[in-house]
């Protein structure tokens, strides 16, 4: 299963990353977040699931891991773990800002800032990382459950906020009948973008 599992995030975080990178049609910073959640992805089908299944067999045939092996392996997992988890967070709150900015967002949202965003989240992680390996191994997974806990809070509220807020937005489209079509088509697009994103975080 495991096996199955690295080789179907390899081929289809491949694809993506190709498919985005071909793709005109998708706004640069929304195409830079896609990219950067699918090479954490495509990092996680390449090192983590190989050499989780390389341990799973030398632990099979009764050859237990060095303490160095498992270091490595924990280190390697927590930091493309992270920078996926960090990665939703950083296109969900994409999402909740356009929402709620509107024709303000294409002017906020640049793509500088975004590949700020992007470098930050990396750095984040390996900070972490750091913090795992070297400062204090001892007290990391406190450290990391208080992170999962805000992690799900801060996405709950973001999706809350979001469902209200599109909510709200189709009471006033329906109300004004100004440009009605057009609004519509554009708040059914941001919500089906969010929906999206708020199943990938389900999933994670």
């Amino acid at each position: 299963m495991n096996a199955l599992l690295t080789i179907s995030a390899i081929i289809l975080n491949s694809v993506t990353i190709q498919a985005l990178r071909k793709t005109s049609s998708l706004p640069q910073p929304l195409k830079t977040l896609l990219l950067n959640l699918a090479v954490s992805h495509l990092g996680v089908g390449l090192l983590v699931e190989p050499f989780y299944f390389a341990l799973l067999v030398k632990w099979l045939h009764g050859d237990d891991s060095t303490e160095a092996t498992c270091t490595m392996f924990l280190s390697i997992l927590n930091l493309f773990s992270a920078a996926s988890l960090f990665g939703v967070m950083a296109r969900s709150g994409d999402r909740f800002l356009a929402v709620h900015l509107h024709l303000r967002y294409q002017e906020l949202v640049t793509q500088k800032r975004v590949v700020v965003v992007v470098i930050l989240v990396w750095v984040l992680c390996a900070f972490l990382l750091l913090f795992y390996s070297v400062v204090f191994p001892n007290i990391s997974y406190i450290v990391f459950a208080i992170l999962g806990v805000v992690y799900l809070v801060f996405l709950a509220l973001i999706y809350f906020k979001i469902y209200f807020a599109v909510r709200r937005h189709r009471i006033q489209v329906h109300a004004l009948h100004v440009a009605q079509d057009n609004q519509l088509a554009n708040a059914a697009r941001l919500r089906k973008s969010a929906v999206s994103v708020f199943y990938v975080y389900l999933v994670l």
